[in-house]
């Protein structure tokens, strides 16, 4: 089948393409290590590189074969690619955004003797705590058109997107209303290895789900109300006590932060007068771990909707005329 469309997730520290086929089938997707900030360096350097040769040569590493079999594949892409450290930084949209204007504020980044690359606007909201979202307002953007396709129209939602900087969206209609954003999986990260919490953990590879739900439920409990600052030393102290083994520290750890995550949310949550249906969106195991996070924190087992980038991307470029 024939390619239609060549789209990116361009972050900060991986690339993944997707190769699309009309109606925007996927037909074939590659993840590479040349984020924004790990682009591949040329072999001999005289002076300090451009940085559009830069990303030029990443795009041509990552999918050079594509372009070369179909010279006039229309690119798009989303993500931290467009940046202020990215390709070319492209102005954010304002809140309340509806998501199918970002096809009317593409940022054209024109290429020699090539079809240029068209960039995905992010979200600003503004306010005492701004906050901003880059390539997630596209997942977004695909799960909207997947219900949309499925059920006729979207919902008054609340999309988790679960990864380094969790975003929870509160959509309603087709337009983003707010979004709130968690650094959980990044002070995971440097909890586990940088800080005292990691010097007795040992990984094992297998995700121990005992001491996942034990994390999650501290963090429901009367000791969660003290927050992760004061709960995040229990991994410690277990271990210490002979709770908790080295090998599920890390699990638990995990559902200790994830289960202040969405106890956080709840609290938000039963403050509001309907309660929107939840739709996670990201990494298939990060988000069952969400998913056991909101099932002890009383919720409904929230619909999971996987490939929601490439969808966003291929939604975004046929209202733009790319595809």
């Amino acid at each position: 089948m024939h390619s239609a469309l060549l789209a990116l997730d361009w972050g900060t520290s991986s690339l993944r393409a997707y190769r699309l086929g009309p109606c925007g089938r996927l037909l074939e997707r590659r993840h590479l290590p040349w984020g924004i900030m790990n682009l591949p360096r040329a072999q001999c350097l005289v002076k300090e590189e451009e940085t559009g040769a830069a990303f030029e040569r990443a795009l041509g590493l990552a999918c050079g074969d594509w372009l070369h079999a179909d010279p006039q594949l229309p690119l798009i892409a989303c993500g931290m690619v467009g940046s202020a450290q990215g390709w070319r930084e492209t102005p954010y949209l304002g809140m309340p955004a509806r998501l199918d204007s970002l096809a009317t504020r593409l940022e054209r980044v024109p290429r020699a003797g090539a079809t240029p690359l068209h960039i995905i606007a992010g979200l600003i909201q503004q306010g005492p705590l701004p906050n901003v979202m880059r390539g997630e307002e596209t997942q977004v953007a695909g799960v909207l058109a997947s219900l949309t396709t499925a059920h006729g129209s979207a919902q008054d939602l609340l999309i988790c997107l679960p990864g380094t900087h969790s975003k929870w969206v509160r959509v309603q209609g087709s337009e983003v209303r707010h979004f709130d954003s968690f650094m959980t999986g990044e002070i995971y990260a440097l909890l586990r290895s940088h800080s005292i919490l990691g010097r007795t953990m040992h990984g094992t590879g297998t995700h121990d789900a005992q001491a996942f739900g034990r994390g999650v439920e501290t963090a429901a409990s009367q000791a969660g109300r003290l927050g992760p600052l004061s709960t995040a030393f229990s991994t410690r102290t277990l271990g210490l006590a002979g709770e908790l083994t080295a090998s599920a520290q890390a699990d638990y750890l995990s559902g200790l932060l994830i289960g202040h995550e969405v106890a956080a949310m709840a609290s938000v949550l039963r403050s509001t007068e309907a309660m929107p249906r939840i739709v996670l969106c990201g990494d298939e195991a990060l988000c069952t771990r969400y998913a056991r996070a909101l099932s002890v924190l009383g919720f409904e087992t929230p619909l999971q909707m996987p490939a929601a980038t490439e969808r966003g991307l291929w939604h975004i470029a046929s209202l733009a005329g790319l595809a």
